[in-house]
């Protein structure tokens, strides 16, 4: 639901946005979060990061800037590694590659490693809405769609969709309607956003994530957290999931891996730098979440480290800085009523 995402970045949801978000304009990322996969994270020492195999990493990337595009697509097609995208975007794969092959045989010998999560969830809501949204506009979920990627064999092994009945405005726009595919019918024999839920918990835990498996929860943007499931969970009078409160924000993952400006950070651009095309239908939610999978993996290919960048705290959208603990999401359970 990229397009209307972007349509109600700044509208007021009672949702308070912290800094880095609230008044909706474009800043650099470097004011969002500095050089995220390169900072030390808790996980390792400052010390591990005199480790010898990081001096050779440090001179491979020294090569690796003064190759030229071609060169690069060159040495990328030698080591049957993917030689699409932009100059910037190869010369991070490359650089990955030799960082990865560092890593694993450091790890062989007893050096640092870089894994966080066994698991990623991809999420991307859609909700009601009209062509030019009212400021007190309450967006209801509509569609709840997960992609799960296994991060070992870097492949979508599971998918999960399921239609929800809006109970505030249960009779769609026919600018919704023509955004997303969802029709009314389609709604209308849906069932109610808790017990959706309901089956998207025990979905997950059928693939014990969460307790034999370190997972966490990825999206394109902070929307689908901080404002669509917050205001579902106040229209349907339950608690916000403890198990959504943290997530991997794939835009900021993206503009601080890359070192792009976040205006280059939509998905249709992020597939387009990253040499691929959209596939599906825009603004279905699991067309959408499956297409953002594709990115994350494109991601973990290229060497980098997803990991939680922001978190729901008292009704507010934080950042989570590089230094906090690297945590999984917990497991999946029913919130209780508000009541």
């Amino acid at each position: 639901m990229d397009e209307h995402k972007e349509n109600i970045q700044g509208k007021d949801v009672n949702v308070k946005m912290s800094k880095e978000t609230e008044d909706g304009k474009t800043k650099p990322c470097s004011r969002i979060q500095p050089d995220e996969e390169n900072a030390p994270q808790t996980s390792q020492s400052n010390g591990d990061f005199s480790h010898p195999v990081y001096k050779e990493i440090a001179v491979a990337n020294g090569h690796i800037n003064r190759m030229s595009k071609d060169e690069l697509r060159i040495k990328l097609a030698e080591l049957k590694l993917d030689t699409r995208g932009v100059k910037d975007v190869m010369k991070k794969r490359l650089k990955n590659h030799y960082k990865k092959q560092k890593l694993l045989q450091s790890a062989a010998e007893g050096g640092p490693t870089d894994t966080y999560y066994d698991y990623i969830c991809v999420v991307d809501f859609e909700a009601t809405c009209e062509e030019d949204n009212p400021s007190d506009f309450l967006h209801e979920i509509i569609e709840f769609p997960m992609v799960l990627i296994n991060t070992h064999t870097l492949q979508i092994v599971d998918t999960f969709q399921a239609y929800v009945k809006p109970e505030v405005n249960p009779q769609l726009s026919d600018f919704c309607v023509k955004l997303t595919g969802i029709t009314q019918q389609t709604v209308d024999e849906a069932d109610p956003f808790p017990e959706v839920l309901q089956r998207v918990v025990e979905w997950l835990q059928e693939r014990e994530l969460g307790t034999r498996y370190k997972y966490a929860i990825l999206t394109d943007g902070a929307w689908d957290m901080s404002k669509f499931l917050n205001i579902q969970c106040r229209i349907s009078r339950i608690r916000y999931p403890q198990f959504a409160k943290k997530w991997i924000n794939i835009r900021k993952s993206y503009c601080n891996f890359y070192k792009v400006p976040r205006t280059q950070t939509k998905l249709s651009t992020m597939l387009e730098k990253l040499g691929m095309k959209y596939e599906g239908r825009p603004h279905c939610g699991l067309d959408d979440s499956r297409n953002i999978a594709r990115i994350a993996i494109h991601m973990l290919q290229d060497g980098c480290q997803l990991r939680v960048n922001e978190r729901m705290h008292g009704g507010q959208l934080l950042s989570v800085p590089s230094s906090a603990p690297v945590e999984g999401a917990p497991p999946p359970r029913n919130p209780g009523s508000r009541d």
